[in-house]
């Protein structure tokens, strides 16, 4: 293993982290982070743990590792725990047994793998992203050292929270991923997106089918490279390394569709939880926290509505870390920053929750979740404002501003709209029950 190149030098076996995990041995090191096999001394089970290097941005890691614990779903890593010692931050995983298909090209590759051994498994791939980008999260780094190939199949590993960040003009610009598998847009500092795993999950079929990476724009090599594969394979490898995001193969689904290997319905659970009611409410309240998390990159949204009776603030549905618990809450008339935004009409940004004196800490923690940052917005019909729209801790780590306001008031316009459809009852101000 490779010494790594900050935070502190190479853990040794024996040591523990928290008096709960214990160090065995190391399994990988790199420039994102180390990682190694432990046991949780509780529940006695062997467990992978990621080491973020570099201690500048633990804000970021522990806002993506809590998020990233909500995944639910059979071809994505587990995550179990999050946790910081002698200023080092640490993520805990299932240990996945299996070997990574990268081991598995260089023991049996001739150059490559057979074409249908090859597209199994970039349709298991497939699946673990058909799901994680339904909830709104991108994986960063797909490759074959992170597909593990295990008794039921491929398991989709080590997302790219361990960040570089880069320094001078561009500081904060996110550059994750691995040269040769990471999309154009993302190795010139663009914007990440479903897009670009993608594009990295094509690369992935490539190097399994041909041995080696693609290169960039080199894609009319590929019936030479692999003279077997059908001209329907090439389409699909081509449409997902297309250079331009918005040429590309739009979704995990539609690329396992391109290869032959159509997906069967999703396993995995979602990150959003609502109060329930009639169906067409569900479906449009969850849509509502759901799109609110893609558009403001926020790792928890919440929608809470007031009580026509009590005043209280009713928690309807909420999207991401902490949603369970969240749903069903009822908040005092008045109380922490959503109740003010409701007694003021104005929304408000916080960069710094912690240190705002209207933020209802003890609320918060019996909910599990303390964030850093907050924006909320009230939710306006005919000049009342009949609930608020509560976006949770920017997933880059950087805090909400008053600039992010403008948007989400828009967002709140829209949103109130949806809820005033035909199938959702109207405010007390227009004779109808808001929660009815």
């Amino acid at each position: 293993m490779m010494e790594p190149p900050s935070g502190g030098g190479t853990l040794v076996g024996g040591e523990a982290l928290q008096g709960r995990y214990d160090i065995v041995a190391p399994i990988s090191s790199g420039a994102m982070g180390a990682v190694y096999r432990g046991v949780d001394r509780e529940s006695g089970e062997e467990v992978a743990i990621k080491r973020l290097l570099d201690t500048r941005h633990a804000a970021r890691f522990e806002i993506e590792a809590r998020l990233l614990a909500s995944l639910n779903h059979p071809r994505v890593v587990k995550v179990l725990d999050h946790l910081h010692e002698n200023d080092e931050t640490f993520i805990v995983m299932n240990l996945v047994r299996g070997t990574d298909l990268g081991e598995v090209l260089k023991r049996r590759g001739e150059p490559g793998l057979p074409i249908p051994e090859a597209t199994e498994y970039a349709r298991h791939a497939c699946e673990a992203l058909g799901y994680v980008h339904s909830q709104q999260i991108v994986h960063r780094d797909v490759k074959p050292q992170n597909m593990i190939v295990c008794g039921d199949g491929v398991i989709l590993v080590d997302f790219g929270v361990a960040r570089e960040v880069g320094e001078g003009e561009d500081a904060g610009t996110v550059a994750v991923g691995t040269p040769r598998f990471m999309a154009p847009e993302v190795f010139a500092g663009g914007l990440v997106s479903p897009a670009s795993d993608i594009f990295s999950l094509a690369a992935t079929l490539w190097t399994m089918l041909a041995g080696t990476p693609p290169r960039y724009g080199d894609v009319a090599r590929f019936p030479q490279l692999v003279p077997d594969a059908s001209p329907e394979l090439h389409h699909a490898i081509a449409g997902g390394l297309e250079m331009l995001p918005e040429m590309r193969i739009a979704s995990a689904y539609a690329f396992a569709e391109a290869l032959g290997v159509p997906l069967t319905v999703d396993r995995g659970e979602s990150l959003v939880q609502s109060r329930g009611g009639m169906p067409a409410r569900r479906r449009v309240i969850e849509a509502i926290v759901r799109t609110a998390a893609g558009i403001f990159d926020a790792a928890a949204v919440s929608v809470a509505l007031t009580d026509p009776v009590s005043r209280e603030l009713v928690y309807e549905a909420a999207w991401g870390a902490g949603a369970a618990e969240v749903v069903g809450m009822r908040l005092p008339e008045g109380r922490g920053i959503a109740g003010s935004v409701v007694q003021s009409g104005k929304g408000v940004a916080v960069p710094e929750c912690r240190n705002d004196p209207r933020f209802a800490a003890q609320v918060a923690a019996k909910t599990g979740y303390v964030p850093y940052t907050m924006m909320v917005t009230p939710l306006v019909r005919e000049g009342e404002t009949i609930g608020v729209l509560s976006v949770l801790d920017r997933r880059d780590g950087g805090p909400y501003r008053q600039e992010d306001l403008g948007r989400a008031a828009l967002f709140g316009d829209l949103a109130v709209t949806a809820l005033d459809l035909d199938t959702f009852p109207l405010s007390t101000a227009g004779g109808r029950t808001l929660l009815g």
